[in-house]
């Protein structure tokens, strides 16, 4: 009968000791549930239209005059074409499982459309597209001078850097994804530093503590190596030069001048530092409008008609050009990681005239084609993201490139 009691005792101590640790750590077991299972066939859907949810997030309001495209439905062209092969464009849509895809042409909305669940007045995880914004406020902080030059150190601003592989590297290095910070950004592999970090984030673990950790590889300014944690470290200099938040800079400098229509969402840790690399949520239609301020070369026209240059001319400029070998788009550069070129915080996909895209993983884009007026925003959850072979990208830009045709005529 002891016996009996004593283990009917250790149970109710483990039972208690397990409801303890459940809600001390339950946030913490929730985030790391959904980081885990973020990209789960049968979960992808709600867990892109619903990170903020999940996460710590700040609260980005929707301007107090928000802007609305004029709309002028039309269709989609039935097919584009990849490798010499007509693919369905409804066909596309479906297998790279689109969930909003809106086209912007000459200033209306000419097609817009939602699936699986995302909707018009719906936030939609931003991934690594929140970088051509980050990209965009540093713009301003250099153009208001808050930021002296990008030829400084990032350890000028953010002196916790110093002794990590980005002491001495330049701000422009960082820019252009060319820190020679050594970083395994393969998401398919569980142990890479990206899916890591992914992990540390779930654990509300200091952003800035992290990037503090990454070591040097490489010549900073010499190979274009896409590291995430460069645009973590943009952020840092952002807060200490701004002495704000990246939630109210970008509120002030952006949300509000471009008459965003929605609310928007931005994950951060437990220390309220922002997730710069890839933590926005955003509506389709407020996507579609980064990407008409950098086709207008910075500048943005309001509802009244007043024109305001929001982002310098020059610093679009450049953001959206390749200026030094290493950043030339090109399937045999060897000072580079990737076909694709790169500016600061922009991609020049392979074969581009003109065009530029912030874009995320998972098929998160926005599209700018400046010489036919258009954007193209896409958001995703293809949960095939990873099978390489089916060579999403290539075929994003070619359907991309045949809807631009198809609105030119």
């Amino acid at each position: 009968m002891k016996k009996l009691f004593s283990v009917k005792k250790v149970i109710v101590c483990v039972f208690i000791i397990v409801v303890i640790v459940v809600s001390v750590y339950q946030k913490n077991l929730v985030r790391l549930y959904t980081a885990v299972t973020l990209y789960d066939q049968d979960k992808i859907v709600n867990n892109f239209l619903t990170m903020y949810q999940s996460f710590n997030a700040t609260v980005i309001p929707a301007s107090a005059e928000p802007f609305y495209f004029p709309v002028d439905t039309q269709a989609l062209p039935d097919s584009f074409e990849y490798n010499s092969n007509a693919i369905s464009t409804q066909g596309f849509i479906t297998d790279s499982q689109t969930t909003g895809l809106l086209v912007l042409k000459n200033g209306n909305i000419v097609y817009e459309d939602y699936w699986l669940g995302h909707e018009k007045n719906k936030q939609h995880i931003s991934f690594s597209m929140a970088k051509s914004f980050v990209s965009a406020l540093l713009g301003i902080a250099v153009e208001e001078g808050v930021v002296t030059s990008i030829e400084q150190a990032v350890t000028d601003y953010v002196p916790e850097l110093i002794g990590s592989g980005y002491e001495g590297v330049s701000i422009k290095n960082v820019l252009q994804m060319s820190s020679g910070v050594s970083f395994n950004e393969d998401y398919s592999d569980f142990n890479s530093d990206i899916n890591r970090f992914s992990r540390a984030t779930a654990f509300g673990t200091s952003l800035d503590e992290f990037s503090a950790s990454l070591v040097r590889e490489k010549e900073p300014g010499t190979y274009h190596h896409y590291v995430s944690i460069d645009t973590q470290v943009l952020g840092m200099v952002l807060t200490r030069a701004t002495g704000k938040s990246l939630t109210d800079y970008l509120s002030e400098k952006i949300w509000q001048p471009l008459g965003m229509e929605h609310q928007a969402f931005w994950l951060a840790d437990d220390h309220g530092m922002e997730l710069a690399l890839g933590g926005l949520n955003v509506s389709l239609r407020d996507y579609a409008k980064l990407g008409w301020l950098y086709l207008n070369q910075g500048t943005w026209t309001d509802k009244q008609g007043h024109t305001q240059q929001i982002v310098s001319k020059q610093w679009v400029i450049d953001s959206t050009s390749a200026v030094a070998p290493h950043l030339v788009a090109g399937k045999d550069n060897p000072a580079s990681s990737s076909s694709f070129g790169y500016g600061y915080q922009w991609w020049l996909p392979l074969g581009a005239e003109d065009e530029f895209s912030a874009q995320g993983i998972y098929n998160q884009y926005i599209y700018v084609d400046p010489d036919q007026n258009l954007v193209i925003v896409k958001n995703s959850a293809n949960y095939r993201f990873t099978d390489k072979s089916l060579n999403w990208a290539a075929k994003h830009y070619a359907m991309f490139r045949g809807i631009s045709i198809h609105f030119s005529k």
